[in-house]
């Protein structure tokens, strides 16, 4: 197991992190008329996390968005930026977070299917082509969603029981469908057009399955359109839009554009709302080859909401494993992340070698001093 080693540059504790205090708690569940007993953990990290209840309950879906998504960032982020997406309706403060409960393994398996006699719960649009157009080579319709995420958010009661106070629903939708007719393989870009069209007709009908379902009829339903990204793709896909569909009602009311995007640095593309920031990027990378020329690379990842940059993170694997080189070369990029990069942006870099993690670097917004530890 590797050991810490403090760097005086860094703080040993960041505010953000400092858990809340809130007394541990033995609380009751009510679920289909069942009491279990739940444990309210009594820490919670930041402002912005959900507080989870023990033990923990995995959804029943959980196994199959590995097969279902394009990437392993595509996975991360149809959950995390449903969890961003949920804080808008269900605050952290009151709301307490669990996988969902309520969508099963038999509905998400029929509903990612295409619509057919035999499947007649699928939302994929029904292949209605007939002998002939199959013939002639056109292609079927695209198989758009890819994926349903389910986030239950419960509250608590004034009889200290909790019960279910929400749910979000993220659809993960295809950008490209491939496949082979007649012998010959397509690959085939699906229109923005389309897809959102689609993603907002099959939230719909997925509202209203779960108002038919015991005691959902009231619950708030938040549901976001996600949109992938290929495969090849380093960065993930965002969310596109969101909306949201209160108790009682069986359709989103209302939807909202979501602003968001993942930009990988250095950019070759000519958006000039990344153009100050990669120029910046390049000449951080720039500086790193000055100190040692046997890294790999350096890749950074930025976060933008509203054509903002809020979040950095950078990766650079290196080739050296001396406990003194390491913190000598930990010590010259935390200057030049100070030195680069504005302040109102959380930067996270992670040194790596083969061994592993090698150092860690962190800046919250609007702090003077970053955090840093050494793995040995």
């Amino acid at each position: 197991m590797k050991r810490i080693w403090w760097i005086p540059i860094s703080l040993l504790l960041l505010s953000g992190c400092v858990p809340s205090k809130t007394d541990e708690k033995t609380e009751v569940v009510n679920e289909k008329e069942e009491v279990e007993t739940a444990i309210i953990p009594s820490m919670q990290l930041d402002d912005q996390f959900y507080r989870t209840l023990l033990p923990y309950k995995a959804s029943a879906t959980r196994g199959k968005i590995v097969n279902r998504l394009n990437s392993r960032y595509d996975i991360a982020e149809t959950e995390n930026g449903l969890l961003r997406l949920s804080q808008k309706q269900f605050s952290p403060d009151d709301y307490y977070f669990q996988e969902g409960q309520k969508i099963t393994d038999e509905d998400v398996t029929s509903w990612l299917r295409s619509k057919s006699a035999d499947n007649p719960a699928g939302l994929n649009l029904a292949d209605e082509r007939t002998k002939e157009q199959k013939e002639a080579g056109e292609l079927p319709p695209a198989e758009i969603l890819a994926h349903v995420i389910e986030q239950n958010y419960l509250v608590k009661t004034d009889e200290d029981t909790i019960r279910l106070g929400g749910i979000s629903i993220g659809l993960a939708l295809n950008s490209t469908y491939s496949g082979s007719e007649n012998g010959i393989s397509y690959e085939e870009e699906i229109p923005q057009a389309q897809i959102e069209k689609e993603g907002k007709r099959m939230a719909d009908e997925i509202v209203k399955r779960l108002r038919e379902k015991e005691g959902l009829a009231d619950v708030p339903i938040v549901v976001g359109l996600f949109k992938q990204n290929a495969g090849s793709s380093m960065v993930p896909g965002t969310y596109f839009s969101s909306g949201a569909a209160p108790g009682g009602k069986n359709a989103v009311a209302s939807w909202n554009q979501v602003n968001e995007d993942y930009v990988l640095f250095p950019t070759s593309g000519s958006n000039d709302s990344y153009r100050d920031i990669d120029t910046a990027f390049r000449n951080f990378k720039q500086d790193v080859e000055i100190y040692f020329s046997n890294y790999t690379s350096v890749i950074g990842t930025g976060f933008y909401q509203e054509n903002e940059l809020k979040e950095l993170k950078v990766e650079i694997p290196i080739q050296f494993y001396g406990v003194s080189e390491v913190i000598g070369f930990t010590q010259y990029v935390t200057g030049l992340v100070m030195e680069h990069f504005p302040e109102s942006v959380l930067i996270e870099v992670s040194v790596t070698s083969t061994n592993g993690p090698e150092a860690l670097i962190l800046k919250k917004p609007g702090e003077t001093d970053p955090f840093v530890h050494i793995y040995e």
